[in-house]
């Protein structure tokens, strides 16, 4: 693990969940009854540790851990794209690297959002954002995190999430919120 200051909250499963192995990537099954530590809880979602392993849980299986799933997105039935873009970057801000508490809005690593009208009520999302090294093991869980989370938004139908490594990431990409976070300020 990284050397934030973790919580290590205990939890049963209360049901079998789906969860993802950190970082390899690897989607596996707890079963109900297992034992383990929420070590983060942000953006919806949950880092656990269960028998030495990191595992991402997602916020629709917050049951489980015994905590409240997220609320639904909600969307003015006027909506502008100017609005759902406003939701897609809020949405953005919940997607989170399991290992360090900062996401990756703050961190730089996403380089553009479009939008287009697919019709009336329906739009698609394009999101180009990179990882802070190209051999984080978690590309491909952050970017079905990112993607998941775009399509709850109302009137999205579809949210594209492309991994791009032009320009190459560095920290000076950060927030100043992220930087003072992680020391690098």
């Amino acid at each position: 693990m990284s050397g934030f200051s973790l919580s290590s909250e205990p939890f049963t499963l209360a049901r079998d969940c789906s969860a993802v192995m950190v970082p390899q990537g690897e989607s596996v099954t707890l079963p109900a009854g297992q034992v383990g530590y929420i070590t983060q809880a942000l953006g919806g979602s949950f880092t656990v540790y269960v028998e030495g392993n990191l595992f991402r849980v997602a916020g629709n299986d917050a049951d489980a851990l015994g905590k409240e799933p997220p609320p639904p997105l909600e969307l003015a039935a006027d909506a502008s794209d100017a609005d759902v873009e406003k939701l897609v970057w809020q949405q953005l801000r919940t997607v989170f690297d399991p290992e360090i508490p900062i996401n990756v809005v703050e961190l730089g690593l996403v380089y553009d959002v479009s939008l287009e009208s697919v019709s009336a009520d329906q739009r698609k999302i394009y999101v180009k954002m990179t990882l802070t090294a190209p051999g984080c093991g978690m590309g491909d869980v952050l970017i079905d995190d990112a993607r998941t989370k775009l399509e709850l938004i109302p009137t999205v139908v579809e949210a594209d999430v492309d991994l791009v490594f032009d320009p190459p990431w560095n920290h000076s990409m950060m927030s100043e919120a992220a930087k003072l976070e992680t020391g690098m300020l």
